[in-house]
């Protein structure tokens, strides 16, 4: 894809202390008064010749930010609140009339808490969800193969499976209430000759950006923009769910892992009265996308018709605006030939950049991580100069892409192990292989992850382009 090429933002400590980032988040958006002219081809129909109309347009309309981040999921919310802390102001368009609340729970592990503790919300959060002991794997007819204790294989192991709609009202609960535009889906981006974005919006509103931030999910317009290929589908789909017990959930706090041949499940507490669960079926294809509850709850009873009876009972405890179908992809970072996360400043955080299976619980904890980091050296740039906001972003594809890509594989490798149908293998899988040769210290190390709590520091304009 043909881009032009970018204009240096150059930053230096000189920058006047009378930002636009200062700006009250209540006040009106400012408005660019500048006219400009547009030559438009037009094609003759009689001789199909191309003519040159002038004309000439206004750009009255056009607002100018800062930073703007497209999306308010985790990862741009998570963003946005790490960039504020650090005294940098963005915008969050959000393409929904509201935050997108729906679905079930993530289980985040320490490297997940750390950032959360590092972004100010991590207490708000531990007090709502229960700490997830450790983990039991069965067979589909019940016999338990092999239990762990997080504590005994890592001291430091914190694992609590936190419902999303909390977790992005948490988030955005920290951001001034004018920090997320609603109803802003993106329809369009240009660059323009002096490096700013131009960001058409759905509803006609247009928006020039000094800095874009694309935290728009799997299927991310801003990382289609940027060259980046779709998704891949990786063989097998997932039922969820969030189970609801008015009169207190019976389990205790593990993980429950059941393992059969190409179709696995696994169920947890999130609260005293929630449990997450979900179902993992092989599938030459994604099929049809179905959305009645009554529909997918008895396609994901099918799955499971005979095994143990709690996961039949938990799926008919769900909540039908909680139970969900998706396929699973990702997205292989090649080196050399995948694009990288940043082009001129625009840049990728989260699902946007790397979507990996969810095998791990790695997903959202390093969506979280891609916010604290790039947030940090963006912060760096535009407070202390004389670093550029590209080589910022350049620094934060160069640390994260080692981090991520093998994430991206591991958890592909272990869903597709885990997938098997073949009898004989799975037979080994269940019988030596999980009881006798699996262990969980090692399968955690990717949970390692040092984060410092972010401060909060002078705030500093982003320099007008040159």
């Amino acid at each position: 894809m043909a881009i032009a090429s970018p204009s240096l933002l150059s930053l230096n400590s000189h920058i006047s202390s009378a930002s636009s980032l200062h700006r009250s988040p209540h006040r009106a958006r400012p408005f660019s008064r500048r006219k400009s002219w547009l030559l438009v081809r037009a094609r003759n129909k009689k001789n199909n010749s191309l003519s040159v109309i002038e004309a000439k347009i206004s750009t009255d309309d056009v607002s100018e930010e800062d930073i703007v981040i497209v999306g308010a999921g985790i990862a741009g919310l998570a963003t946005a609140v790490s960039l504020q802390r650090l005294g940098v102001r963005s915008l969050v368009l959000e393409q929904a009339e509201s935050l997108r609340t729906g679905g079930t729970s993530l289980t985040l592990f320490k490297n997940g808490w750390r950032v959360l503790d590092a972004i100010g919300v991590g207490s708000d959060l531990r007090s709502q969800f229960l700490e997830i002991q450790g983990m039991v794997v069965k067979s589909d007819d019940g016999r338990e193969l092999r239990s762990f204790t997080f504590k005994d294989e890592d001291e430091s192991q914190e694992v609590r499976a936190v419902e999303r709609k909390i977790l992005l009202e948490t988030l955005a609960i920290k951001l001034p209430s004018a920090a997320v535009q609603f109803s802003s889906g993106l329809a369009r981006m240009e660059r323009r000759e002096n490096g700013k974005m131009l960001l058409e919006l759905v509803d006609g509103t247009r928006l020039l950006a000094k800095i874009v931030i694309g935290c728009d999910g799997i299927r991310s317009p801003v990382a289609k923009w940027m060259g980046f290929s779709e998704p891949r589908y990786v063989g097998h789909c997932a039922f969820r769910g969030l189970g609801f017990y008015a009169n207190g959930q019976p389990f205790e706090p593990r993980v429950n892992y059941v393992y059969g041949r190409g179709l696995r499940a696994g169920y947890v507490p999130v609260s005293p009265t929630k449990v997450y669960w979900f179902i993992c079926f092989n599938s030459p294809s994604p099929g049809p996308k179905t959305t009645d509850p009554s529909v997918l709850k008895k396609q994901a009873k099918e799955l499971v018709k005979n095994w143990p009876s709690e996961l039949l009972n938990l799926i008919d405890l769900t909540p039908d605006e909680t139970i969900s179908k998706t396929p699973l992809v990702d997205r292989w970072l090649w080196p050399a030939i995948s694009p990288p996360p940043s082009t001129g400043t625009t840049v990728l955080v989260g699902d946007a950049w790397h979507p990996m299976t969810p095998n791990l619980g790695q997903g959202a904890c390093c969506a979280l991580e891609d916010a604290v980091i790039l947030a940090r050296k963006l912060a760096n740039a535009i407070n202390s100069g004389p670093t550029s906001v590209e080589d910022a972003m350049k620094s934060y594809g160069i640390e994260r892409w080692p981090r991520v890509f093998p994430l991206t594989v591991r958890a592909n490798l272990v869903g597709s192990l885990l997938q098997w149908e073949n009898p004989v293998v799975c037979s080994v899988r269940n019988n030596v292989v999980i009881p006798k040769l699996v262990r969980l210290g090692p399968i955690l190390e990717h949970t390692n992850f040092e984060c410092e709590p972010s401060r909060k520091r002078q705030t500093s304009e982003v320099p007008k382009q040159q």
